[in-house]
């Protein structure tokens, strides 16, 4: 693992920084920083232009082959291009799942044909992307899901419910794992398909939040339509496609992420000198851990980069999740006990919270969604040390 940047890294990353500057201003200035943690909805018209203006200059995809739109660019290039992102203030990516997870699963398992129609909008910012995996009963245990699809001529119709659907209302595409095989259980008898979401038979409801907004969705799908031709891998393949969809997750994106996580420690370094928390002993020590605990979440997503392009998720990689989630987490706890009794007053009437306040709620979350913390560690010990599986 290489922790020192080149000349030529350095020179990227001066261009990343001057386009950031020279483009996030003038009616994108506003976006600077929204997005985040219970903010996703803030802005959106300006973020799907936002999104297009990206495309349009060449910065979304920069991690993808040439010959599909993308940049080209090595790892280390990549990992500059998310940290400047966080650093100059970037939105939240709207386009997030189609380039980060959809995006890489079709150019690892899809057909030319896939990825001639379906990549260059991504790449274009044009079409956006949810994830159609979790259910009421097949949350963390994936496996379990029960939404079902029959192929009738040249269609899959679906049936069944999903849940936790990020960004669903605002999307144009979802990649819906569900059964195929009526006769199947488990892993065996799944698909990933890829299902347009404006169409009859498809409803969308939005599930208000502890922050008094709507990131997530519920989806019901009463006879949804999608062509044949839009599985990814092969009939009956789709456990195997969406565990490779998940190892893509824990790729590059998450460096950004983790800068958008400096930059909230950093606001909250700033409040305790400011109000005096940091001469707390007690405070100042969990504020040093938080950025111990940031640095290592770094060099291990770093170390994890050596297998990403293998869609299998590496054992360095298992532990990513349960990570950054559980300090995130704390972090909520940290921002509140720093405000004090400031953190009890709402920002405005009747609900209007302030960045911090979403910080905390939403956080609560964190261990819970993408695979709760404690399947997060049956993962780790089954698959990377290999101990026996829990009882069922």
């Amino acid at each position: 693992m290489e922790l020192r940047f080149s000349e030529q890294d350095e020179a990227f990353r001066r261009e990343v920084a001057g386009w950031m500057a020279d483009n996030l201003c003038g009616e994108f200035a506003v976006l600077k920083g929204r997005g985040g943690p219970g903010d996703e909805h803030a802005l959106l018209e300006g973020r799907l232009a936002w999104e297009r203006k990206l495309g349009e200059s060449g910065w979304t995809c920069v991690g993808w082959p040439k010959e599909y739109g993308g940049r080209g660019c090595s790892l280390t290039e990549q990992v500059i291009f998310y940290e400047e992102y966080a650093r100059a203030g970037g939105p939240g990516r709207l386009g997030l799942m189609g380039e980060g997870m959809l995006g890489p699963t079709v150019l690892a398992f899809g057909t030319e044909e896939q990825k001639r129609r379906f990549l260059p909008g991504i790449v274009k910012g044009e079409e956006i992307w949810c994830q159609g995996y979790s259910e009421p009963n097949a949350g963390s245990d994936l496996a379990n899901v029960q939404t079902r699809a029959e192929r009738v001529g040249n269609e899959w119709v679906i049936h069944g419910q999903k849940v936790w659907t990020s960004w669903a209302q605002w999307s144009d595409w979802c990649f819906v794992v569900c059964r195929t095989d009526p006769e199947s259980s488990r892993h065996a008898g799944l698909s990933y398909l890829l299902v347009p979401m404006q169409q009859e038979g498809l409803e969308i409801r939005p599930i208000v939040q502890m922050t008094g907004t709507s990131e997530f969705f519920e989806v019901f799908f009463d006879g949804a339509r999608t062509a044949a031709e839009n599985v990814v891998g092969e009939p009956g393949q789709g456990w195997k496609v969406a565990m490779g969809t998940l190892a893509f997750e824990r790729g590059t994106l998450t460096l950004g992420q983790q800068l958008a996580f400096q930059t909230e420690l950093q606001e909250v370094i700033e409040i305790a000198r400011r109000n005096g928390a940091a001469e707390d002993p007690a405070i100042r020590q969990r504020i040093a851990d938080a950025w111990i605990g940031l640095e290592i979440m770094r060099y291990n997503a770093l170390r994890t980069l050596t297998n990403v392009d293998s869609a299998q998720l590496s054992r360095e990689g298992m532990i990513t999740k349960l990570y950054w989630a559980t300090w995130h987490r704390d972090l909520g706890k940290l921002a509140m006990d720093v405000l004090g009794a400031e953190s009890e007053i709402a920002e405005a009437a009747p609900y209007e919270l302030t960045r911090l306040q979403r910080l905390f709620l939403f956080t609560r979350a964190d261990t819970l969604y993408g695979g709760s913390n404690e399947i997060q560690r049956n993962v780790i010990a089954e698959r990377a040390l290999g101990l026996p599986r829990e009882p069922r």
